[in-house]
């Protein structure tokens, strides 16, 4: 079961590649600029594209409210959980699809709900026939938080909708914020007109029958697999907390590609090399040293595969392999022959 201290405080104020992914391209859906994106930290593509990566709760939150500026009112929350197809998110989307009915599968699913985001974002369910999914964002401005309320709703709709496959209409929605000037598109959206606005909390509730209905695609042994998986998903996650974070992650994937130069990893974190620079000079490092660490690291585990000195030399982006022998030396006093002897 998840839930060790350890694990839970290296995950706290992070959210999933998945998610800022799908806030990324709604952000250019809505017509952000992408000089606005550029400077929210965690949007590269570099880091976008690491599917255990977990990004930064406080960009998530400043893709929210670009988004709220760029579609105010009623409708904009709505039209992202409307682009957000099962599998968008992941193994979350399979999760709460999974199960033996709507109602077990998110309860299954609750204790892993920070597979998507900060356990800070609040996720109820309550009932004992109706089932009702509650949520609760840490976002401060009224209106950011109404478009992530209205998306929620809307997701656990489409969810419930794609887990049944029946075009399900919740008996009661609530919204914690005032009631827009025009309510027919969430009319729309939601499929009923009872809808309440000021309420005490942000709420989507299902009729029992729909609740506890079987699901189509139920599948136990593939939902025992899925929370297995979420788990090792969790355990594996890696927090970039920092600028030092996704400055190794860009410098790994630019050693990859076989250009780990600092002008090619400070492009691809959207910043200058002088930028770059000063942040990494502040956590005591640099791109020098940081470059040298990790082909040392990869040095070491290629050849301990058996790769010839050449092979290594040219998946590290050494100019041949004398150069990737020279360095070797230079970090170990021997040679990568002798080590492989």
């Amino acid at each position: 079961m998840v839930g060790a201290a350890g694990l839970g405080s290296r995950l706290d104020g992070t959210v999933s590649a998945q998610l800022m992914r799908l806030m990324v391209r709604s952000a250019r859906a809505a017509g952000v600029d992408e000089r606005q994106l550029d400077r929210v930290p965690g949007t590269g593509e570099v880091l976008l594209s690491g599917e255990l990566n977990r990004l930064p709760m406080r960009s998530l939150l400043r893709l929210w409210e670009l988004i709220a500026q760029a579609r105010p009112g009623a409708g904009s929350g709505a039209a992202i959980a409307a682009a957000a197809p099962l599998g968008t998110l992941d193994t979350w989307d399979y999760l709460v699809t999974t199960g033996a009915s709507l109602a077990d599968s998110l309860r299954a699913a609750q204790p892993y709900h920070r597979l998507v985001t900060a356990a800070a974002e609040g996720f109820d369910l309550s009932g004992d026939s109706d089932l009702t999914i509650g949520y609760r964002t840490t976002a401060d401005d009224p209106a950011v938080a109404s478009v992530v309320n209205e998306y929620v709703l809307a997701y656990y709709l489409r969810r419930a909708r794609e887990a049944t496959g029946r075009p399900l209409v919740p008996t009661r929605v609530s919204f914690g914020h005032p009631a827009p000037a025009d309510r027919a598109h969430l009319i729309t959206v939601f499929g009923t007109d009872s809808i309440e606005f000021d309420a005490e909390a942000d709420a989507i509730t299902f009729h029992a029958d729909d609740a506890r209905a079987p699901l189509p695609r139920a599948d136990p042994m593939l939902a025992n697999l899925m929370r297995s998986h979420a788990e090792l998903v969790l355990a594996s996650a890696r927090p970039v907390a920092d600028p030092l974070d996704a400055f190794r992650i860009a410098l790994a994937a630019a050693l990859d590609a076989g250009d780990p130069s600092l002008a090619r990893v400070a492009k691809t974190l959207a910043m200058s090399q002088r930028t770059l620079q000063r942040h990494l000079a502040e956590h005591d490092t640099s791109w020098r040293d940081e470059l040298d660490l990790l082909r040392y690291e990869r040095a070491k585990a290629l050849l301990d595969q058996g790769n010839s000195t050449a092979t290594v030399a040219q998946r590290l982006a050494f100019s041949d392999d004398r150069a990737l022998r020279k360095a070797y030396h230079r970090w170990t006093g021997t040679t990568p022959t002798s080590r492989i002897e």
